[in-house]
C-alpha cells in the first residue's frame, strides 16, 4: 500500500485532497493545527500539532513517505492577506513550515514532495489591465508580488528548488489560481471572494436586504478553479516528471461584478450592489494554461457555473443553519 503526508489536512484544499487519496488506496496520514471543520476526516492516522515546530515535524515525518503534499500556510483571501496586518505572521509562519518540512524530508530520504504555491507571486506590473493580465510561468521575474503572502510563496518556492538542485529531492510546485468549492471557509475574514460573496447573497436571499456591498468597483477580474479540478492538476501533477513552477487555474476569467450576477442568478434573486472602499489586490489575474497543457497533457475545463451552483447552495445552507441558530 502506497502512502502519503498530507501537511494542512484540516483545510480546505487538504481535506478534499485526503479523501481522494484514501478513494485511491493511499494510507494516508493529515497533519494540521484543527480537524476539518465541516466533515470527518478519512485520514488512516491525523495529527494535531503546529509545523512551525521542527520537533514536531520530525516526529510526523517518521518515515519515507511515497508523496508528501506540502499546503499548510498562514493564509486567506483579500480580507486577511491585503490589510498589512497580518504581514509578519503570514511570511514568519509560512516560512518556518516550509523550512521544517524541507528539512525533515531531506532527512528521512523523501524524496517526492509537492509543493503549494499561489497565482500571488506573480509581478503586480503584469496585473494592472484587467482585461490582458500576464501570468505565464516565465513572468515571474522581475520579481514584485503584490503582497507580503506573494513575496512569501515566490521565496518558498526557491527554497523547494534549492533542495532539489542540491539533495535530490522530486519536488513538484504548482501556483494554484483562487480554488473554490464545498466545506471551504465562508465566514470569519480568510474567505475567498466566491464564498464571501455567496455568503452575502444567500444572507439577502433568506432576510430579504434589498442589496450587499463588494470591495472596489467590482471591475477587477479573476479566475476561479473548482476544488475537483484542483485536486486532479495536483495529483497529475505530483506523480509526472515535471518539476514546475506550473499554474493551475481556470482560464475563464470574470469581472467580480460579473461573478456577483452568476451567484444571483444560481441563488434566484435580484440584488442592488453597493460598492465600498476595502483591499482588493491586483486588477486583473487569469491563469495562463500554456505550459500545464503541454507538460501534463491536461488542464481545467470545468464551467465556473458548475462550480459555483456545488458551492451556492452549500453556503446557502450554511448561511440558513447560522441563522436558525441565532450565530448571524
Amino acid at each position: 500500500m502506497k502512502t502519503a503526508l498530507v501537511c494542512g489536512a484540516g483545510g480546505f484544499i487538504g481535506s478534499h485532497l485526503v479523501k481522494r487519496l484514501k478513494i485511491e488506496g493511499y494510507w494516508v496520514r493529515g497533519v494540521d493545527l484543527k480537524f476539518p471543520e465541516f466533515s470527518p476526516t478519512p485520514a488512516d492516522d491525523f495529527v494535531i500539532g503546529d509545523l512551525r515546530d521542527p520537533a514536531f515535524c520530525r516526529s510526523i515525518i517518521d518515515r519515507r513517505f511515497d508523496e508528501v503534499y506540502q499546503l499548510a500556510a498562514d493564509m486567506g483571501g483579500a480580507g486577511y492577506v491585503f490589510t498589512g496586518e497580518h504581514d509578519a505572521d503570514i511570511m514568519h509562519n509560512s516560512a518556518l513550515i516550509n523550512l521544517n518540512i524541507l528539512d525533515a524530508c531531506y532527512k528521512r530520504n523523501v524524496k517526492r514532495i509537492f509543493y503549494s504555491s499561489s497565482a500571488c507571486m506573480y509581478p503586480a506590473y503584469n496585473q494592472m489591465d484587467p482585461t490582458n493580465p500576464k501570468t505565464a510561468e516565465h513572468t515571474a521575474y522581475p520579481a514584485d508580488p503584490d503582497s507580503e503572502y506573494g513575496w512569501e510563496k515566490l521565496f518558498s518556492e526557491r527554497l523547494y528548488l534549492a533542495y532539489h538542485r542540491n539533495y535530490g529531492l522530486e519536488v513538484r510546485i504548482a501556483r494554484y489560481h483562487n480554488i473554490f468549492g464545498p466545506e471551504g471557509t465562508w465566514i470569519g475574514g480568510r474567505e475567498k471572494a466566491p464564498a464571501a460573496l455567496s455568503r452575502k447573497i444567500a444572507l439577502a436571499k433568506l432576510r430579504q436586504l434589498p442589496y450587499i456591498e463588494i470591495w472596489g468597483d467590482g471591475l477587477q477580474t479573476r479566475s476561479f478553479l473548482y476544488i475537483d479540478e484542483c485536486i486532479e492538476g495536483t495529483i497529475r501533477l505530483t506523480r509526472s516528471d515535471f518539476t514546475g513552477p506550473v499554474n493551475i487555474g481556470s482560464e475563464e476569467m470574470v469581472t467580480i461584478n460579473q461573478l456577483v450576477q452568476l451567484i444571483a442568478d444560481i441563488a434566484g434573486v435580484q440584488i442592488e450592489v453597493r460598492h465600498i472602499a476595502g483591499p482588493v489586490g491586483v486588477r486583473g489575474r487569469n491563469s495562463d494554461n500554456t505550459l500545464i497543457q503541454e507538460k501534463l497533457g491536461w488542464k481545467p475545463s470545468e464551467p465556473l457555473r458548475r462550480g459555483m451552483e456545488v458551492t451556492y447552495h452549500w453556503i446557502e445552507d450554511q448561511v440558513r443553519a447560522a441563522i436558525a441558530a441565532g450565530k448571524l
